[in-house]
Order: C-alpha cells, then sequence, then structure tokens
C-alpha cells in the first residue's frame, strides 16, 4: 500500500514536471513561425514507393500552393509497384527521410513523421510477449468431493496465441476464496474440492492479435502493447538505431487515434491494479466479471478501468514524449479512442491533435450538403474542445487536427465545403490545421494518381487544387493570429470521468472514449448539458481533470494552471468524485477561488475502503456546508464574481477570442442564413478596434462607442463569412468601409465566350452561350470534363455614376478567378460567391472567369469506359460507406459558372 501511494505521487509530480518542463521549453523554443501558421497535410506514402524526383517535385508543388509541412505516413502499396517498394525504416528510406526533411527545409516546409507505418503502432519488432494483450479467463465447475487433474490451456483454440497462464482462483458457493497457482506443475492442476462446491477460474494474459493496420512494406507486425513501458522500450528500439544517424531536422512525431481494439489487460496488471488501487483484485474477480448490473461490481469494474487509464498514460503516453523529446522532437497525439482521461492524454503530448470525420450541417446560404455524397460527422464542438481544453491548462501552444476526413465521398469535396468545417475547428481552440489529406503520387502514375481510401486528396491530380491556394491562405491568415498571445477562456469546467467507468457499460472491462460513440459517453451527461449551456449563453470555457485540478493554485483572485489563469470552476451534477479532488477544490474555494457546485458528489469512486471513504465524503461536506451551497443559477454565480458572456452569440455569430499582450482579439463567424448587422457589445473597454477580413486581407478601424462598460462595435458579415476584432488598433490604419446595398439589381447579359483551358479527358470545343448553365447540359465531351474553363463577357456599365459595386456570381460550380478589364480582382471558393468592386470603366468592361469543377464527372467517365483506377493493396478504395466504390452509379455533376451574375450598387455609411 505504501509502495503503491508512492508511486502514485510519483506519477502526479512526474506528469506536473512535464508539462511544466514543456511549456518552459515552448516559451523559449522558436518554431518556424511561416511554416507553423499556415496549413499542414497528412502525406500517405503507398508502399514507400518514392523517390526523389518526385519528393522534390511534389513539395515544391505544396510550398507554391501554400502549405508549410507534410506528416509523412507510409501505408500499404500499390499493384505492381512492388519492386519500387521500400521498406520502412531500411537505409533507403531513412536516406529518402533525411532528403524530404532537407528539401522541405530549403522551401521553408517542416516535416513530421508517423513514428510507424499505418496504426496503431506496431511492427516486426514487436515480440508476442510485448502485442497488445487482453484478459482470458476459462471457468469450470467443481463438485463437492471432486479431483480436478489437467492440463491448463486456454478453451478456445483462438485464444492459444502467446497465451500465458497468470492465476488459478477458486470461489466457493458459501463465498470462499483460495488460490490454487501454487498448485499448477509443469502446466497441469492437481487438486480435490473438500467441502464446497467451487468455481474454478484460469486466469490467462492473452493475446489480442491485432495487427498493424494499412501498414507498409517493412512495418507489418503485431500491435504494441499500450500499457507497458517495458513494450514501449521495445517498440522505439527499431527508431533508436534509425535515428541515431537519420531524421536530423525533423520536427515532431505523430500518433493516431487510439485503435488498439479489445485489448483490456497487460502481464503485470494484477500488481499495478494493487500499486494503484490499493487492494487485491483477485479476491473479487467473480464480481469483476460478473455481468448483473450492481453497485459493488460496477465499482470494481471502474478500478479496472480506471487502471487501464492509467497504464495508457503513465506507461505509455508521457514516455512516448520523454523519449521523443530526448531526441529534439515534438510530439503530436490524437487522444481519442483512449480508455482513460482524453485530457490527460492530449496534455501528454506538446501538440494535442483532434480529428473530424464527417459532414457537419450549416445553414449557410447557398451552402451544398447533398444526402447522397455524405456521411453524418463527428465534430460535436464539446468533444473537440478536449484536445485545445489540454492545451490551455497545460501551456501547450499549438493544437491540431485531422481534419476533413470523409468529408464528403472520393472526387465530390468542393473548397466551398471545407470552410465552414475548418472554421468550427478554429472556433473550438485548434490552430494547427492538418488537412486529410494528400497521397504521394508518382509522375508516371495515369490520372487520378495514387489515392489514399479515407481523404480528400488534396494534390495536383484533384481539380480543386487550381483554386486550393485560396483555401490555404485562409487558414493561414487565421492561424497567424489565433496562434498568437493566449486563450481568453475564464471558466474551467470538471469532467467527471468516474461517473462514466462506474457505468455498467455492458460489464466490458474495456470502454473507449471514441468520437464515433458519443451516446455512449458523452451526450446526456450534466457535463455536456452544461458545456452546451455555457456556449450557448457566450461564455468560454475549457475542460479540466481531477490531475489537472490536483495542480490548481489560487493567486491574485484567479485560478492557476500550468497553462493559463480562470476567474471560476464548475462543477456538474457529479455522483462520483474522488476525495482528493473534493477536498483541493473546498481548499480553493476556502482561499477565495470561484468554485460553483451544479450538484454536490454523493459518493466516491471505487471499491477500497469505498464505505469509509463515503463516510468521510459526507464529513467533508457536513462540516464545510456553508460553502459547498449548490447552484440555484449558474450564470448568476458567474456574474456575481464579475464574469460576464459575449452577448454576441444571441445575432447567431459564433466566437473565440484570444489575450495578446493583454489585449482581447475575437475571431468571428457566421453560420446562419442571413446577413447578421448592426452594433453589437463586447467584453472590452477599449473603443480603438480594428476589424480584419481574413478571406480578402482587407484591415481597418471599425465604428465604435463605449456604453456601460462595454464596447459597441459595428459589424456587417455575410452569411458563410467571417472576421477578426482586434483591439488597441494601429492608428495608422484607414477607417473600415461599411457598405449598404441598394435594391437595384443588374444581370449580366449576353453572349458568354466559354473556353475550356484545361482538364481532361480531353478538352471541349470552344462555345458561345446566351444563358449560363451547368456545362454538362453542352454535350457529351462536357458531360465527362472535369477542369478549369473560361467565361469571358463585355457588357456595359449599368450606371456610370456608381462606383463601388457588389459582383454576385449566383452559384458557381464549384470555385472561380474573376477579371474585370483584365486585372486580376481574386477567387472565390466559398460562400458567399461575391465581391466588392470598383473601377467599372463608362461604357464596355470585359468580365472574364475561370471556372474549376470537381473531378466527380471525369472519374464517372472513366468507370463508364471500363477503365480501372483502382489498383491499391489492402482496402484498396471504398465509398463514404466503406461499400464497394461504383462512379457509374452517380449522375453528372453540375458544373461552371450557373449565375446568375449581377451587379448590385453600393453606398457607403457618407452617402448614407
Amino acid at each position: 500500500m505504501k509502495f503503491f501511494i508512492l508511486k502514485y505521487v510519483f506519477c502526479i509530480i512526474l506528469f506536473s514536471c512535464i508539462n511544466a518542463v514543456h511549456s518552459q521549453k515552448d516559451s523559449v523554443i522558436l518554431y518556424d513561425e511561416d511554416s507553423r501558421v499556415k496549413p499542414w497535410t497528412r502525406w500517405w506514402w503507398m508502399g514507400s514507393a518514392v523517390d526523389k524526383q518526385n519528393i522534390q517535385s511534389t513539395l515544391q508543388s505544396y510550398s507554391k500552393a501554400g502549405l508549410g509541412g507534410v506528416e509523412i505516413t507510409p501505408i500499404y502499396g500499390v499493384q505492381g509497384e512492388d519492386a519500387n517498394n521500400i521498406p520502412f525504416l531500411s537505409q533507403q528510406w531513412l536516406g529518402l527521410l533525411d532528403f524530404t526533411i532537407k528539401t522541405a527545409g530549403n522551401l521553408g516546409m517542416q516535416v513530421d513523421m508517423n513514428l510507424g507505418a499505418g496504426w496503431p503502432y506496431g511492427g516486426p519488432q514487436v515480440t508476442i510477449d510485448n502485442a497488445a494483450t487482453r484478459l482470458l479467463v476459462d471457468s469450470l465447475k467443481v463438485s463437492r468431493g471432486k479431483r480436478v487433474n489437467e492440463i491448463l490451456m486456454p478453451t478456445n483454440p483462438k485464444d492459444t496465441l502467446g497465451a500465458t497462464l497468470n492465476y488459478v482462483l477458486a470461489y466457493g458457493s458459501n463465498g470462499k476464496y483460495i488460490d490454487l497457482t501454487s498448485l499448477v506443475k509443469d502446466g497441469r492442476l492437481q487438486w480435490k474440492a473438500k467441502k464446497d462446491d467451487y468455481t474454478v477460474y484460469k486466469v490467462f494474459t492473452g493475446k489480442t492479435g491485432q495487427m498493424v493496420k494499412r501498414a507498409a512494406p517493412g512495418g507489418e507486425g503485431y500491435t504494441v502493447d499500450h500499457y507497458s513501458n517495458k513494450a514501449l522500450e521495445q517498440y522505439v528500439t527499431r527508431f533508436d538505431a534509425a535515428f541515431a544517424t537519420s531524421g536530423k531536422g525533423l520536427r515532431s512525431i505523430f500518433n493516431d487515434s487510439y485503435e488498439v481494439y479489445e485489448t483490456d489487460f497487460t502481464p503485470d496488471f494484477f500488481i499495478e491494479f494493487e500499486r494503484r488501487r490499493g487492494y487485491d483484485l483477485k479476491p473479487q474477480l467473480q464480481k469483476l466479471l460478473s455481468k448483473t448490473d450492481n453497485e459493488l461490481n460496477n465499482r470494481i469494474k471502474s478500478d479496472y478501468r480506471e487502471t487501464l487509464g492509467d497504464l495508457l498514460l503513465t506507461e505509455f503516453d508521457i514516455p512516448w514524449t520523454n523519449w521523443a523529446n530526448q531526441k529534439g522532437f515534438k510530439t503530436r497525439l490524437q487522444a481519442h479512442g483512449s480508455p482513460g482521461n482524453l485530457i490527460d492524454y492530449y496534455a501528454s503530448a506538446d501538440i494535442p491533435e483532434c480529428e473530424t470525420f464527417g459532414s457537419m450541417p450549416y445553414d449557410i446560404k447557398g451552402f451544398r450538403r447533398e444526402i447522397e455524397d455524405i456521411r453524418q460527422g463527428d465534430a460535436d464542438p464539446v468533444i473537440l474542445k478536449f484536445s485545445s481544453s489540454a492545451a490551455h491548462v497545460s501551456g501547450k501552444p499549438l493544437v491540431s487536427s485531422e481534419t476533413f476526413t470523409w468529408l464528403r465521398d472520393h472526387f465530390k469535396t468542393a473548397l466551398s465545403q471545407t470552410k465552414p468545417e475548418a472554421e468550427d475547428l478554429l472556433l473550438n481552440g485548434v490552430n494547427h490545421i492538418f488537412l486529410h489529406g494528400s497521397t504521394y503520387s508518382p509522375e508516371r502514375a495515369a490520372w487520378p494518381g495514387w489515392k489514399f481510401y479515407a481523404s480528400v486528396n488534396f494534390n495536383e491530380n484533384n481539380t480543386i487544387w487550381e483554386d486550393a491556394p485560396s483555401l490555404f491562405s485562409y487558414i493561414q491568415n487565421c492561424q497567424k493570429l489565433l496562434q498568437k498571445g493566449k486563450p481568453d477562456n475564464e471558466i474551467l469546467l470538471y469532467w467527471p470521468i468516474h461517473d462514466v467507468w462506474d457505468n455498467y457499460l455492458k460489464g466490458d472491462l474495456f470502454f473507449q472514449f471514441k468520437i464515433h460513440s458519443l451516446n455512449e459517453w458523452l451526450h446526456g451527461t450534466s457535463f455536456y448539458t452544461i458545456a452546451k449551456e455555457l456556449a450557448a449563453e457566450g461564455y468560454l470555457t475549457d475542460f479540466i481533470s481531477d490531475r489537472f485540478i490536483e495542480q490548481l493554485s489560487f493567486e491574485n483572485g484567479q485560478l492557476m494552471t500550468p497553462g493559463g489563469r480562470y476567474m471560476s470552476l464548475i462543477v456538474p451534477d457529479t455522483d462520483k468524485m474522488p476525495l482528493p479532488t473534493l477536498e483541493k477544490l473546498i481548499q480553493l474555494k476556502k482561499q477565495g477561488a470561484s468554485i460553483i457546485f451544479d450538484g454536490l458528489p454523493e459518493s466516491v469512486p471505487g471499491f477500497a475502503d469505498y464505505q469509509k471513504k463515503n463516510n468521510r465524503l459526507e464529513k467533508i461536506i457536513a462540516e464545510n456546508e456553508n460553502i459547498l451551497k449548490t447552484s440555484k443559477t449558474i450564470f448568476e454565480d458567474l456574474t456575481a464574481v464579475d464574469i460576464h458572456p459575449e452577448t454576441i452569440v444571441t445575432s447567431g455569430l459564433k466566437y473565440i477570442r484570444r489575450d495578446i499582450d493583454g489585449k482581447k482579439n475575437y475571431f468571428l463567424v457566421n453560420h446562419t442564413g442571413a446577413t447578421i448587422k448592426g452594433s453589437f457589445p463586447f467584453q472590452i473597454k477599449s473603443n480603438e478596434i480594428a476589424l480584419y477580413d481574413p478571406l480578402t486581407g482587407k484591415e481597418g478601424i471599425a465604428n465604435s462607442y463605449i456604453k456601460d462598460g462595454q464596447t459597441f462595435i459595428q459589424l456587417n458579415i455575410p452569411s458563410g463569412a467571417s472576421i477578426f476584432l482586434k483591439e488597441n488598433v494601429n492608428k495608422a490604419l484607414s477607417n473600415w468601409q461599411y457598405f449598404e446595398e441598394l435594391e437595384t439589381e443588374y444581370v449580366i447579359k449576353g453572349d458568354w465566350d466559354l473556353t475550356f483551358l484545361k482538364g481532361g479527358p480531353e478538352l471541349p470545343k470552344k462555345k458561345t452561350i446566351q444563358e449560363l448553365d451547368s456545362w454538362t447540359k453542352l454535350g457529351e465531351k462536357e458531360v465527362s470534363f472535369s477542369g478549369t474553363a473560361q467565361y469571358e463577357i463585355v457588357f456595359t456599365n449599368p450606371d456610370a455614376t456608381i462606383k463601388y459595386w457588389k459582383l454576385k456570381l449566383g452559384e458557381v460550380r464549384e470555385s472561380a478567378k474573376v477579371w474585370l478589364n483584365d486585372t486580376y480582382l481574386g477567387t472565390l471558393w466559398a460562400n458567399p460567391f461575391e465581391m466588392q468592386i470598383m473601377g467599372l470603366k463608362e461604357g464596355d468592361n470585359k468580365l472574364r472567369i475561370e471556372v474549376t469543377n470537381l473531378p466527380a464527372n471525369r472519374i464517372r467517365a472513366k468507370e463508364l469506359r471500363g477503365e480501372e483506377w483502382k489498383i491499391f493493396k489492402e482496402i484498396n478504395m471504398v465509398n463514404k460507406d466503406y461499400k464497394k466504390f461504383d462512379a457509374t452509379l452517380w449522375d453528372p455533376m453540375p458544373s461552371g459558372l450557373i449565375g446568375p451574375v449581377t451587379l448590385t450598387p453600393l453606398k457607403t455609411k457618407d452617402e448614407n
């Protein structure tokens, strides 16, 4: 017991020290700001069939388009390319890694690397002893007076892989427990049940047999045991050797989402359990394995689940980051899917990373989300905030995201559909977006090139690459501001994970906190309800775990975490709370901290001395009843400590706020279906405010005034648009121009010259059209065409007295570059497809628009011709629902400038 306490204290100290060290290191290590503010991409090396020429040309293309870095993830290969495959971590492979790092550096880019081939971690160096492990228990009934004489092996032949016997335990009908392990000789048990009927349990360390998923050549093997430091140490030996001479300049190593399945054990589990939970699990094995849903059984299961969570954190994730840091690398970790406290796991890495999967709905005017092309998304703002909260409370400056996974079916993702998804990530604390993703595809590969089965595929083989630089520029402009300063969230919200662990959960010992099963552990909880209510009212929150509560201090009226300061902490209505957590909250509250209880805990978690601890809990609550009053209204309690919401949310705008050198900066996004305009109050006490449009780069001083301690700022944000507010502006800026649209609208009509510029399978002939519509209606070649076409028209200025106009393109499929009188005006790639223009000449003017469609029609035509392109090993190619991909079933997608194209006169405020 003493050893357990010492180890627990050591782990807490170690966890604190690592966070502190990382925080200090982040404050002195300089990142290449030009690269880190840009979006990065996951770069799949199929079969690692890569070469220097194509690596160089691809990186040049990525750099030119505006990407700041790549994350190399080797995966399965391409049919017919076996001769070009390079075994993972071979000397040739490492030489190409070094070439990639050097080439990227010369381009101002950086490189991350998956510490494995495919996922999860595993490979040929993982012995069966150190492979992912599960608890195997067989039982047999022994009547009184009967004798057992048998070789002990798992009953199911499938369970024999790597299985070793741990214990033989007998439980009598009278409740008596006998450990028979010492009676086992040479694998055989000889024993007689003398005085009672017994159930004998044979407890084995078994193996899941899980192999690395989507492994690249040279990376195949067993998945590693993620609960064992010994297994981790063996796993990294291969990388110790590789990085002894290679990998210099690598920025970070990556660990994908926790997809280690059915792993609920490790060889030393029973020993670790007793050290961490304070009691021997063996006498309670029947209760642990019972499928009866009752308090005692669930308490023991809760302890079991917590121990799995502890082992992953202290024996794998924290040592993994330590190992990487010692080699000069950062770590990026996707913690979701893990069996324990996601906040602690995310915080154990230098760069926590969340992910989005599927498509989310938006009310943006004109936004397309065809049901046949999407799978429902999992981007709940609450789950996204687990990663950013971990970064904020632990002091990590970057929060990354695997972005756009399965956003649409293959070849059907438009740039306009990526923008709000990326914005929702930015609004929830992500500031370092990774695209999902880009597949290495050599020049020799015929169109559509090599393609990973679940990605948008951001590269030159995808027509959206034509205007992708505009998306990348937008993300860069946002991240440049969202990486500055510190998060300005004022409230901590406690996540009572023991309430989940203590649930029956179908009687399973292994439970994963997955983003694809939020109904099982998040939705419907008091924590989730409060998180949503706070956001709806306009409050900014971060989530906090028991471990980080232990590290809280109260200074100068604020709650201090290793990474930031907060004004209040809210405890949702919680059933189970560890005593140390409650005692620390009471201590802070006595010091003057704002600790708001929506409900008081009813019990401690776990089984060991729980009745004694419950008595202690009740006594503590009774002794502190004067300060442990539950909140009648959380919002009134927040107001009482001078925490006020941003009421801008009532308009429908979403926001996030950061503190830059003591000044508040806001990112505002309009995902509603209407323009939001007017003067709105903000929690700023300055009327020196600049507006910055990250889409166009336009900046100017806003109209504002101060009233009742708030600053009212004039806004005019169209549906689908965004804006930054920046406090304490550069006074050299010009005033922001506010425009109002007049009711008159002029449709640009006449003869449009339509010229197909580039794409395939072949260029249709030039045409003159009088009515704008999908070019797929013009003929068979146009139906099959994917690429870029130019629309050109000469029109007469409808009113030479108007200086400013709003050019609206109507429906665009999918993005458009615009020239007026041979002057480039910009690219329209997302809703609203409109721009402010000036400089119309009196009389005739020439409008030129280059429109690029999606590659869907070309791939449809290719499959209708019977041309095979799905030449990839293992999963090959599936659709969004993981069924056979068949583009011949598709209808042609509308393409081109569908319009109508209109001009709307604008008047400025001075003209009102």
